[in-house]
């Protein structure tokens, strides 16, 4: 067993490379003035390329020396422990500091242990107040489906450095503004009133102890993934240099949809004095997430009820426009006082509740806050009297069992891959906060783009859904299920928004909130040149076909057909109906078009110089079209001849009307040039290209080329620029076997590598403006054999929301829908796992860095516990059951394991 010994002095680092018994290799790295993240990052570059076969670390400490000649750095923001993250986080190992080498009986289990504990907890050591502060919230979230709780420390207020926030599943508010000289409505995610405060003031001072003011020593927050347990510890000092050392626990109860609860405890470090605790129910508070929305409405709700008696408070708020009801009751115990010692203050939109006691030097005190969150939405839950909360230890226990369960069907272990399995579960637990099967029942929501994290896209509902739902389908089916009634439940008004647009059948929004109108803003603020100018994205009527095929692949999953027949035929044949509207023949070329489009990639919204928007044949828009027709038929067919006849007259789609979507099927048009590309849409092969290196090189960061061409007084129509995947997202819907049969059924004949020859083209063009990007890229690179390739865009996807790639977006809220698709592409791509055929198929494509995968899934209604390494599939179905490996079938017994070689049998 090889390790890294660490030792950091004022101007360089000692690396040394040892086993247990003797130094196997010195190197030293030296620098000038230590700048954290930076020079870490210069040092374990130099590391990477000199030492490669390590299993692990020791840091020694790092004397105060080196603070004192590294102005740059303090302990604060690289103290020791974060040190040790970040260096195990960068080198993809364990590291333990010299005290915990020290006390380990054996240094192998030691490191297998910190192995275990990295990748289940989230730490942040110190503050950096503005953006970084903020995405830091966002990863920090606690929730349960119903409600999110942002990242803070109790401390902590509304302002630009930091930003608590509590947010409800289905909370919208439309309010109006005035941008540009004009009125514009905007349904907004409301920002509820803040029960999260907590704050100390100690005699003799007029300050109440914030971590934005006050002096802070040290600041570490962890989130437990395995257990939704947030901790922070800090110590502080306040202008007469009081120090006190401060615990906050905060937990959202993941067994109850209403209950959060905070334990807060602090200790008097240097001093025996008189202290005053103050918590707060905070009314004020407003939207203030998203910088470039701070000129928009932010109030989005009025108190309409505000009570304190003893140790008890409530408030109700009702939003303004949608006049929904959110109710907080709070009761606050503790070890230092007694109801009668508290005293209540009612201002307008506030109560403070303060309680002043004598406190000792080196002793520990407690108050514990338990908050009982209520929402009109949900409406049986609203009407119903919730029982009294319990201690914070007892809440915490009920929640951690709540845990337990989800994550035994959703967990994803590797072997060999530190980061790797961190992230996949950051992602999984931001999935579970995000909607949960514990909450979810009686909610009529779906996921947002950014969870129950922030305030950006409004917390709308896109067409991520189709990268976030096959999560549940896979472990949550009924999950599924009840994020696919939000659309049913919203199919009337998508027929309005249809009828409104001359279109017939059901045209789901681009952006959806609270009932399913459109909810696309008209205008888009683009924040390089602080310009407003008109937002067309609201011609992207592929959500639809998103919305069509989440509900395919559900049922084929599934295999629920009572969701076909009460449900999923119904939205199925309207969305149908819509496309069939939306087509038009073309006697000049004999076959169907469609227009006025925008496709996935949103860089493009119309042609150049065009004073229209909308697109024409955009080839992924057309040929979902095509798949959608194909698949209804046998939908259609799990319906009887009264059932079917039911919903003909229930839609009024007429014989004619599915004739004519057979036609189109066979005769909607794309283009393909002479090298077997697929054009994104009509006429795209006549835009001009951009100089992707002078590009770089100018601007650094171009992920958002379009607004970088926008501020230049160009078009990104002008060119051939793409924000993300756009025709080859049909690779990631579709197996490229179905795919070939709808472009032979269309009567294009392709190159054999067609596939590869399109995600080089497309590649090579793409920005990656969206962290979904990489993501479905790396799933296609994978498919034609670029491994190296897939691996590193598939690590970019990763660690996108964890590293905020991006510049400050996480700040705006997680991105669900790449959190999703890292999980999926996991399961699908790396372990092969194939649901979109009748029975499970399993084509495993293990990358060279892991030694394996296990996880659990369910197909079929049966549930299957698997473990795949490079030459074998353990496996266990709940019920007997025949899969594929490798195109080769095994019958699998109910509860008996399997052991499969699969490379040995197949000749491999």
């Amino acid at each position: 067993m090889k390790f890294l010994l660490f030792t950091l002095t004022s101007n360089t680092l000692e690396v040394c490379e040892q086993t247990q018994q003797q130094t196997l290799s010195e190197q030293s790295f030296s620098f000038t003035d230590f700048n954290f993240p930076e020079t870490a990052d210069q040092l374990i570059e130099q590391i990477k390329e000199q030492f490669t076969t390590v299993i692990g670390g020791v840091f020694n400490p790092v004397s105060t020396s080196f603070y004192s000649e590294n102005q740059k750095t303090t302990p604060l923001n690289a103290g020791l422990d974060n040190l040790v993250k970040h260096f195990s986080e960068a080198l993809n190992i364990p590291i333990l500091t010299r005290s915990e080498a020290d006390i380990a009986q054996d240094l192998t289990s030691a490191f297998d242990k910190k192995r275990e504990q990295l990748t289940w907890n989230l730490d942040y050591y110190g503050y950096t107040p503005g953006k970084e502060e903020y995405s830091v919230e966002s990863l920090l979230t606690i929730g349960n489906g119903f409600m999110g709780l942002r990242g803070t420390v109790p401390e902590m207020t509304l302002s630009k450095e930091n930003y608590p926030a509590t947010y409800i599943a289905g909370l919208y508010n439309e309010e109006q503004s005035e941008i540009a000289g004009q009125i514009v409505e905007n349904e907004d995610f409301v920002n509820t009133p803040n029960n999260q405060y907590i704050s100390l003031q100690v005699e003799g001072t007029n300050e109440w102890l914030t971590v934005e003011k006050s002096t802070l020593h040290y600041l570490h927050r962890n989130l437990d993934l395995k257990t939704g347990l947030f901790t922070s510890q800090m110590i502080i000092e306040d202008e007469h240099q009081h120090q006190i050392k401060i615990t906050a626990k905060k937990i959202v109860n993941m067994a109850k949809m209403n209950n959060y609860s905070i334990k807060y405890s602090f200790k008097p470090l240097n001093f025996s004095k008189k202290i005053t605790v103050k918590t707060i129910t905070d009314g004020s508070v407003f939207n203030f997430n998203v910088e470039r929305y701070r000129n928009l409405t932010a109030k989005h709700f009025h108190v309409t009820q505000l009570e304190a008696e003893k140790n008890q408070t409530l408030i109700q708020v009702q939003t303004n426009h949608s006049k929904i009801n959110v109710q907080q009751t709070a009761t606050i115990t503790g070890d230092f006082f007694t109801s009668a010692a508290i005293e209540n203050v009612l201002s307008k939109e506030i109560i403070e509740q303060t309680v002043t006691f004598f406190a000792e030097q080196d002793t520990s005190y407690t108050i514990e806050k338990q908050v009982k969150v209520k929402a009109s939405i949900a409406t049986s839950n609203w009407k119903s009297l919730l029982p009294e909360a319990a201690s914070f230890d007892d809440e915490f226990a009920e929640s951690q069992q709540a845990w337990s369960a989800l994550w035994e069907k959703s967990d994803i272990q590797i072997s060999g891959d530190l980061m790797s399995q961190k992230l996949l579960r950051i992602h999984t637990y931001h999935l579970l906060v995000s909607a949960s099967p514990t909450n979810n029942n009686e909610l009529d929501v779906s996921v947002t783009a950014r969870g129950l994290h922030g305030e950006a896209y409004r917390g709308h509902i896109f067409w991520d859904e189709i990268f976030i739902l096959p999560f549940y389908i896979l472990h949550f089916p009924e999950t599924a299920k009840q994020l696919l009634m939000y659309r049913y439940n919203r199919l009337d008004k998508a027929k309005e928004n249809a009828k409104e647009s001359n279109y017939e059948g059901a045209m789901y929004p681009w952006q959806s909130g609270l009932d399913g109108s459109e909810d696309t803003q008209k205008l888009h603020l683009n924040p390089l040149n602080g310009e407003w100018g008109e937002d067309h994205s609201i011609l992207q009527r592929h959500v639809s076909l998103a919305i069509a095929y989440n509900i395919w692949i559900y049922w084929n999953s599934s295999g629920d057909d009572q969701f076909i027949k009460e449900y999923g035929a119904e939205m199925l044949l309207e969305i149908a109906n819509f496309w069939r509207s939306a087509a038009t023949y073309n006697e000049a070329t004999k076959r169907y078009f469609i227009d006025k489009v925008m496709g996935p990639d949103e860089f493009h919204e119309a042609y150049p110089n065009s004073t229209e928007s909308g697109l024409k044949n955009n080839a992924y828009t057309n040929l979902m079209v095509v798949w959608l027709f194909e698949e209804l038929e046998t939908i259609l067919s799990l319906l009887n001849t009264q059932e079917q006849a039911k919903l003909f007259n229930k839609t009024g789609i007429t014989p004619e009307n599915l004739e004519k979507m057979a036609e189109i099927r066979n005769l909607l048009a794309i283009e393909i040039n002479e090298d077997g590309i697929i054009a994104q849409y009509e006429g795209y092969f006549d835009l001009k290209e951009i100089d992707w290196e002078q590009a770089k090189e100018k601007y650094g960061n171009i992920y958002r080329m379009d607004r970088i061409l926008k501020a230049e007084g160009q078009s990104p129509d002008d060119y051939k620029v793409a924000k993300q995947a756009d025709t080859l997202m049909l690779f990631y819907n579709l197996n490229k076997g179905k795919i070939d049969e709808i472009l032979a059924d269309l009567n294009y004949d392709l190159p054999v590598d067609y596939l590869e020859k399109n995600l080089l083209y497309y590649l090579n063009r793409t920005s990656h403006g969206s962290t979904l990007s990489r993501i479905v890229h790396a799933q296609l690179a994978e498919e034609v054999g670029f491994h190296d390739l897939s691996w590193k865009l598939y690590q970019e996807a990763l660690h996108s929301d964890y590293q905020d790639i991006q510049g400050g977006t996480t700040a705006e809220g997680i991105h669900t829908g790449v959190m999703a698709a890292t999980i999926y592409v996991t399961l699908t791509t790396y372990a092969g796992i194939d649901i979109k055929e009748n029975i499970l198929a399993i084509h495993p494509n293990i990358p060279k860095y892991w030694q394996d995968i296990h996880f659990n899934l369910e197909h079929k209604g049966i549930q299957y516990t698997l473990t795949i390494s490079k030459n074998t599939v353990q496996i266990r179905a709940s019920q007997d059951a025949t899969i594929t490996i490798k195109e080769h079938p095994y019958q699998l017994k109910a509860n008996e394991e399997q052991t499969i070689i699969y490379k040995n049998q197949l000749g491999e």
